[in-house]
């Protein structure tokens, strides 16, 4: 990839006398530019054939059939990145809303992991391997990967089932190791903020040894990275909506001053304006023992800015990792070789305290508690629903936070050698990957404790206020204020409950394989790659007792209903058969220096769901020296992951419209609307979830199928004799995927029964005033996804000059369409989601145009590096017609955002005399500021954490010293 003149370089060297079709290719990213015309005997006898990431055939050829994106070790040194997420975020090719790309992702991450998203497919379509094996997780963390054991990576921008398995939808994210090391390389690593936090230190040591039998390299990685709060940052300071057309610096409903709904009669008192939606809030000061105490609920000014009370717009978290690398020759033709690595994560996350809904949280604020005022029950408990909401914060027991200790090991022991003096090798391999996650949580309150606290309550003898009543007090038990939580503080913090999770995964794998030449034709010899593999997946999610969701509805727990979540226990094997042909077809003839085919299939058979075969075919045609044409047409498929089939029933809190919202047409005017707005006034008052989200209730599915369907890719790359040092590619790709597996999204479910009256029966509603309860979203094999655009490259390295020599690059990815058809459960067509060049909550960010430009300057031995990612320009709000919009407020608003470009710099020296090297570097050198997007529509600091940068300007610097 980094040196264009290369593949011209192979072509003119299997021409030279004496080389045939088994000549292999060694040191191919370090061939010199030297060698574009080689003796022969000179630099030919040192070709060996190698595989590239998509194929399994050894071959001499770095341009194949399929696309390859590749990143050098010496890239990633002048980058500066300390985790191989923080790398890779800035490829061209990642779309979507890969939740846990970076560290910036904090509510809804947090755990320090970073996973993949090719193409904006999902995590779950793109397959992470290391030196071709799986890296092992539930969603593959590849910061597990210690950043100085990785030779390179090689991304593969095609779908791959026919070579890899399941998953390899989107693309295949290889990660090849470093071996045969010689010597002692030592590195520090340092970085800081323009504003002084975020600050990150690293160090890192390899050892490695090389003889005549063998080699071993053992290293050591530690990474420690400081967290930056929203606070300290202009944008992300405040909590910023879009409402009414207004930008808006508001906040949570849940205040710690309360927002209390209450009935006709006593909200008539208060004379409120129609913003209020008939709530008050305790007036700043007072002691909220009477009517008088309290306001009418001014959005504007009352609102919760819980952006600015410990929410985090990079997440701490700290790394160690160990490895080693090893082979050993046993005989001539049998080497024994391990590949194995250990790290250790600490992560943590806060978000602000506890915004608590009685009604939700299913705890009854009893009209006989001695603290209420209003003389009415508040929240409901079971079917005890009161028909008043209560909302608050619980600023008393602190913010939410976690901690999340989470170790990874993998490791890979085999056999390799080859058949006597043929071209045949084999290579017999068992690899074991272990997956622990640990994470505890505080600032959470216990429900039962709570439910007493704010229930019937007296004044005993003694004139303290006691739980229950005169004649059955509760022992133990201290009751609170939550009309004015400051005046019983202690008696909150008694009620807080810390709760913990584990994750448990465990991946085990046996493959053998062989490949050689089979037989010569007139264009050359053809070559197969054969292969059987076993692998085995258990995964195990152990919640606490107190937040495991209770029958029969399953949306409350004994915490708050955001922590309530299920069990998963599960596990699956699969044996797979695999065999990849290469056929040179023509060579050497009119139009044809060149044309081969590649022909691959694998047959796989889970336990879980059958069986499954999926091919692929790929064409290479040069008609000419400098051209090469290439496609690939491919059957890909993604096996349901224990997630998806073994999941309990839990909670979540989906961004939700209801389309009931001001509805007036009468009881028995539209049957539908009489479904989907079943116990909803028909006054037009009916305003919705006044928070903008309602709790959805997703449950595994064991009777899923996998996802199948088809990938597609065309290009040409041209590396003209005419200009050295310059190669350019096109590549065209198209995915076509059915039986998409995803939960029922609630918008969908809603709208569905309001139009159509379909889905009606997953939507549940309180009797008292028709705001919805929860929503069923199973996970089912639904819709379709369509999508399809255009990958560019071009590299060229200048000729020499007295000040230096340049290379230039640029990389770009033009997503022209990603459409979604959704179904409903019978199969019917519900609508479809155009995502292309629009951004969406839900699905993430998929700008139309993404590119990386370098400009790479080297004299001596001083070099220096320009960077620039570009993101194009995106709309918000147009997602799904007629169903999303901008504004929180007006519906179908639409808003456009301009292009985002970010500037990296980077300048080093060799210091030969003591063989170090020293880095020095900004990243976002103009500190760009992220786009505000308004937190109605984010969940995090009111921006796309994953696709911008969070943190600003920042500086690196780096010495690293070889012995």
């Amino acid at each position: 990839m980094f040196n264009p003149s290369l593949p011209r370089a192979v072509r003119l060297a299997l021409t030279a006398p004496g080389v045939g079709a088994g000549a292999v290719l060694l040191g191919c990213f370090a061939l010199p530019a030297a060698a574009q015309q080689p003796e022969a005997g000179s630099e030919v006898d040192k070709l060996e054939t190698i595989v590239v990431t998509g194929s399994r055939i050894r071959r001499v050829d770095l341009e194949t059939a399929s696309p390859v994106f590749v990143i050098d070790k010496g890239q990633i040194e002048k980058t500066g990145k300390l985790t191989v997420g923080d790398l890779l975020q800035t490829m061209p090719t990642i779309a979507g809303g890969a939740t846990a790309t970076n560290g910036a992702v904090n509510n809804g991450g947090g755990t320090g992991a970073a996973t993949i998203d090719l193409r904006g497919l999902g995590t779950a379509r793109t397959l992470i391997l290391v030196n071709g094996r799986r890296l092992a997780g539930p969603a593959p963390d590849v910061n597990a990967i210690p950043i100085n054991l990785i030779e390179r990576v090689e991304v593969l921008k095609d779908g791959a089932s026919a070579i890899y398995g399941s998953d390899a939808i989107g693309g295949v994210v290889n990660f090849i190791l470093r071996k045969d090391y010689q010597g002692i390389e030592f590195a520090v690593d340092y970085g800081i903020s323009d504003a002084d936090d975020g600050q990150r230190k690293g160090v890192t040591m390899t050892l490695g040894h090389t003889s005549d039998k063998g080699s071993l390299m053992v290293g050591v990685n530690y990474n420690k990275q400081d967290a930056v709060s929203a606070a300290d940052r202009d944008y992300s300071a405040e909590a910023l909506y879009l409402s009414s057309g207004s930008i808006v610096a508001g906040g949570s409903s849940r205040t710690p001053r309360g927002r209390i709904f209450l009935p006709s009669d006593l909200i008539a008192q208060f004379n409120c304006p129609p913003n209020a939606a008939g709530s008050v809030t305790r007036i700043p000061g007072s002691s909220g023992g009477s009517l008088s105490d309290y306001k009418c609920y001014d959005p504007a000014s009352d609102a919760f800015n819980f952006q600015a009370v410990g929410n985090l717009q990079l997440t701490p978290q700290e790394r160690g990792s160990l490895f080693v690398v090893g082979n050993y020759r046993l005989s001539d033709n049998v080497e024994a070789y391990i590949e194995a690595f250990h790290n250790k994560t600490r992560a943590a996350f806060a978000i602000a305290p506890l915004p608590f809904d009685a009604r939700n949280d299913n705890v009854l604020i009893s009209r006989d508690n001695v603290y209420n005022p209003f003389g009415i029950d508040f929240g409901r408990s079971g079917d005890n629903d009161s028909g008043n909401a209560f909302f608050l914060r619980l600023q008393a027991i602190g913010n939410r936070r976690a901690e999340t200790a989470v170790t990874t090991d993998q490791i890979n022991l085999g056999l390799r050698g080859g058949f006597g003096d043929t071209s045949w090798q084999w290579d017999a391999n068992f690899t074991y990957g272990h997956f622990s996650q640990f994470r505890q949580f505080g600032g959470y309150i216990f429900q039962p404790a709570l439910s007493a606290a704010v229930g019937p309550s007296f004044i005993d003898a003694n004139g303290v206020p006691t739980c229950g009543t005169p004649t059955a007090p509760i022992a133990g038990c201290v009751p609170v204020n939550p009309f004015n939580p400051e005046e019983t503080p202690e008696a909150f913090s008694l009620l807080e409950a810390p709760y913990r999770t584990n994750t448990l995964f465990v991946q085990r794998e046996a493959e053998v394989n062989a490949n050689g030449e089979l037989f010569e034709l007139p264009a050359g010899v053809v070559s197969l790659a054969v292969g059987a593999s076993y692998r085995k997946e258990y995964q195990r999610f152990t919640p606490d007792f107190l937040t495991t969701s209770l029958p029969p509805d399953f949306t409350n727990c004994q915490l708050s209903q955001e922590t309530c979540t299920s069990p998963i226990v599960g596990g699956f094997d699969v044996k797979e058969l695999y065999g990849e042909a290469f056929i040179p077809v023509l060579r050497d003839v009119a139009f044809a220096k060149a044309l081969n085919l590649t022909i691959g299939t694998r047959y796989s058979k889970y336990s879980t769901f059958g069986n499954s075969t999926n091919s692929k075919l790929g064409i290479e045609w040069r008609p000419l020296d400098d051209v090469l044409l290439r496609g690939t047409i491919a059957e890909v498929f993604r096996a349901p992951t224990i997630s998806n089939l073994f999941a309990a029933p839990a909670s979540n809190a989906p961004t939700f419209r209801d389309p009931c919202i001001g509805v007036t047409s009468p009881v028995g005017a539209n049957a539908n609307i009489d479904r989907a707005c079943e116990n909803v006034p028909r006054d037009g008052s009916f305003g919705g979830p006044p928070n903008g989200q309602t709790t959805g209730l997703v449950a595994g599915n064991p009777n899923l199928k996998p996802e199948q369907g088809k990938a597609f890719t065309w290009g040409v790359v041209y590396d003209p004799s005419w200009l050295e040092g310059l190669s350019t590619s096109v590549d065209l790709w198209r995915f076509a995927l059915n039986d998409n597996i995803s939960a029922l999204d609630v918008n969908t479910v809603a709208l569905q029964c309001f139009t159509a009256g379909n889905l009606c029966d997953f939507i549940h509603r309180f009797e008292a005033d028709g705001q919805v309860f929860y929503i069923d979203q199973p996970t089912l094999n639904l819709g379709r996804l369509d999508a399809k655009g255009v990958d560019f490259s071009i590299k060229y390295r200048l000729p020499e000059t007295p000040i230096g020599t340049f290379r230039v690059g640029l990389d770009a990815t033009y997503t022209m369409q990603f459409n979604q058809l959704i179904r409903d459960t019978q199969g019917n067509a519900t609508g479809t989601i155009y995502a292309a060049g629009q951004f969406n909550r839900q699905l993430g960010n998929y700008a139309r145009l993404r590119g990386l430009g370098t400009l790479n300057w080297e004299l001596g031995n001083f070099d220096a590096s320009w960077t620039a990612r570009y993101i194009h320009g995106f709309d918000l709000g147009t997602l799904r017609p007629g169903g999303d919009s901008a504004d929180g407020t007006i519906p179908n608003v639409v808003v456009g955002y301009g292009a985002s470009t970010y500037h990296n710099l980077q300048f080093g020296y060799q210091i030969e005399p003591i063989n170090a090297r020293i880095e020095l570097g900004v990243d976002n050198a103009f500190d760009k500021q992220p786009p505000i997007l308004f937190q109605n529509n984010v969940t995090n600091g009111n921006t796309d954490p994953v696709t911008f940068d969070t943190v600003g300007r920042y500086y690196f610097a780096r010495f690293s010293v070889k012995f």
